[in-house]
């Protein structure tokens, strides 16, 4: 097997011909891919579950809007936090002094995994935005890679301010159209090609 060039920390967006309804439109960041399988957030599926009702604590650190998001269809019981730190590229300055602040974990420039079950205020002054999704996007080995070859991803770079933009539902129109190709003309697919 040929090994694949890791694509975590990149966007995958679903295309107009991707047929689930768990993925319609979905901007999903990839966290984690390798030879093992692939694991991302879906960042434009807000909930209206406040962050407060689910872990108090962080609420107030949450960005707007203040709802958990539905990261995807596996393990809904469960939660993970998604922040940009400000400052951290991920470049040699930065390793310099270290990974990050404690309790965060890089997974690409600024972006980075929450542990949760630390306290907030570790992590309140070094924060620049945080999400909390429930659930997540998963595909076992090699899935994925089949998946795009069916075509049914674009995958694109990502930009800190996806993991917090503050207009999710326009986050899949926005994400294509600022794509120096042909991709941006997909932004103007009709949600419904049938009324065309």
């Amino acid at each position: 097997m040929t090994e694949v060039p890791s694509l975590t920390g990149r966007l995958l967006v679903a295309t107009p011909a991707l047929a689930d309804p768990n993925f319609d439109r979905a901007v999903v960041l990839l966290l984690d891919h390798d030879e093992e399988g692939s694991l991302g957030v879906v960042l434009n599926r807000p909930t209206p579950v406040g962050v407060g009702d689910i872990l108090e604590s962080w609420a107030s650190l949450a960005g707007e809007p203040g709802v958990v998001f539905q990261g995807g269809p596996v393990s809904l019981d469960s939660a993970l936090g998604v922040a940009v730190v400000p400052g951290e590229t991920g470049g040699r300055a930065s390793s310099l002094v270290g990974d990050g602040p404690l309790g965060w974990r890089r997974v690409h420039g600024a972006i980075g995994l929450v542990d949760l079950e630390a306290p907030p205020e570790l992590l309140a002054a070094a924060l620049g935005s945080l999400r909390i999704f429930a659930g997540y996007a998963g595909w076992g080995p090699g899935q994925l890679e089949d998946e795009l070859s069916e075509g049914a991803w674009y995958v694109v770079e990502s930009e800190p301010g996806d993991v917090s933009s503050p207009a999710p539902e326009r986050l899949w129109r926005a994400v294509l159209r600022r794509q120096r190709s042909e991709l941006a003309m997909v932004a103007t697919y009709p949600d419904d090609p049938s009324l065309n």
